[in-house]
């Protein structure tokens, strides 16, 4: 048995979930890894030289055995996030410290602490086997997953699942994960692939759709309302053109910063107005690498003014992190809320602390999303009304090329990369529904 023939079965119209039941699995299948005994060979250079093509390999791995409450999952496609960037530079720390760890928590666990780290938090495909315990999906059922694994024996995580003691982000923390023909999942990672997507459209939200959600719309993070200003920091990038999609949806007031004029004009593409391009207006918001300059912070502040009529900043998406944090703090009015969910710039945030304090200001640490965001916001994508980033797409061999591009910011939106699916354009199922947005599907694409 090989993965040809799953490929087959899954291309066959007239296959059911008792032929996918039936398909014996083969024994090992091709994955993207970093191995650990290569964790050192970036030692001593710049995290910018660090290049992700050298530590990145496809490997033929073993099949690992099946738990209860999992899924063995068929990967049409998968992409690629900063999590697997950081994974293959070994920043800011080895991910096989993660696998450890977990190794140590149950006799299962074991399965994940290994030389190498299967990597990748998105996928497309095809359920091929379930555990014991899992009653809603079967075999045949065409699936994308979120990437929160928790075992919520704790009653901590059990009003927010993101509060579990044992919250990991699968393919990052956890081994197994979606760059790979085969992936191994719990089974409440999984939800219905958006029937008017392709595979590889359909893997590309999973991550930062659920994380811009809890960050912007949930309760859990600002809780963005109608009519609310919101600063959307990269709002072309992966995260912050789903940041932009939620506050137009949302009838909320979003200002885009970008640093180009081809990335403002795919924020006006998705409908955005208000548009700063940091780079053209020159903002410099550090004098050197220990001081901030708060004069740019003030020109900044009067941008946005303009912009906005004369109101202030009720939500700052963050996610530069050391760069802006200090500017972000600053232009947010007077109660309202910094929403920050990473630091692709730097983790030590300085920001001055009187225009917080004094102004009531909130910051909110957010980190991906509950198994409920994450549910609401893949609804959101199959209904439509937010939509798949994707700009380009990528072999499964040519993987490492496409972490490169993410980690030297090559790319616009997101970046797929095709597992099992031989080429693109597969897995669509509502034809009619995807002329309808085919337009806001290819946006990001014909830049």
């Amino acid at each position: 048995m090989t993965v040809k023939d799953i490929l087959a079965a899954i291309q066959s119209p007239d296959s059911t979930s008792e032929d996918f039941a039936a398909l014996p699995l083969p024994e090992s299948y091709r994955a993207i890894t970093v191995h650990k005994d290569e964790t050192e060979m970036f030692a001593g250079l710049a995290t910018r030289d660090k290049d992700p093509r050298k530590s990145i390999h496809l490997d033929d791995v073993p099949l690992p055995e099946l738990g209860p409450g999992e899924a063995l999952v068929a990967v049409m496609a998968s992409s690629v996030n900063y999590n697997s960037v950081w994974t293959s530079i070994f920043e800011p720390l080895s991910t096989f410290g993660f696998l450890e760890r977990y190794g140590r928590t149950s006799e299962l666990a074991k399965r994940h602490d290994l030389p190498y780290h299967i990597i990748g938090s998105d996928l497309a495909g095809v359920v091929l086997r379930t555990g014991p315990g899992v009653n809603s999906w079967k075999p045949g059922d065409e699936v994308v997953a979120h990437c929160l694994s928790v075992e919520l024996e704790s009653s901590d995580g059990h009003n927010d699942t993101m509060l579990d003691p044992e919250q990991r982000i699968w393919g990052f923390e956890t081994n197994f994960g979606g760059l790979a023909e085969i992936a191994l999942v719990k089974s409440n990672q999984l939800m219905p692939k958006p029937d008017h997507l392709s595979w590889e459209e359909a893997a590309a939200p999973g991550l930062v759709n659920s994380t811009a959600y809890r960050q912007l719309v949930s309760r859990n993070g600002a809780g963005m309302k109608q009519g609310d200003n919101v600063l959307i920091w990269g709002a072309s990038g992966g995260l912050g053109s789903y940041a932009t999609q939620f506050a137009l949806a949302g009838g909320a007031h979003p200002i885009c910063v970008v640093s180009s004029e081809q990335k403002a004009e795919i924020c006006r593409s998705m409908g955005a107005e208000s548009i700063i391009d940091r780079s053209a207006e020159g903002y410099k918001f550090w004098k050197d690498e220990n001081t901030q300059d708060p004069r740019e912070w003030k020109r900044f502040g009067k941008r946005i003014r303009e912009l906005t009529g004369g109101e202030d900043i009720d939500i700052v998406f963050e996610h530069p992190g050391r760069e802006t944090f200090g500017a972000s703090v600053f232009v947010t009015r007077k109660g309202g809320t910094i929403t920050t969910c990473a630091s692709t710039s730097g983790y030590m945030h300085q920001y001055d602390n009187r225009y917080l304090w004094m102004s009531l200001k909130r910051i909110i640490g957010s980190h991906f999303a509950n198994y409920r965001e994450a549910w609401e916001a893949n609804r959101l994508i199959a209904k439509g009304k937010i939509h798949p980033t994707l700009s380009k797409v990528y072999s499964l061999e040519d993987t490492g090329q496409a972490a490169y591009d993410v980690h030297r910011n090559l790319h616009q939106g997101k970046v797929g990369v095709l597992c099992l699916a031989p080429e693109e354009g597969l897995g669509v199922r509502d034809h009619e529904k995807r002329a309808k947005h085919i337009d806001a599907i290819n946006r990001f694409r014909n830049v």
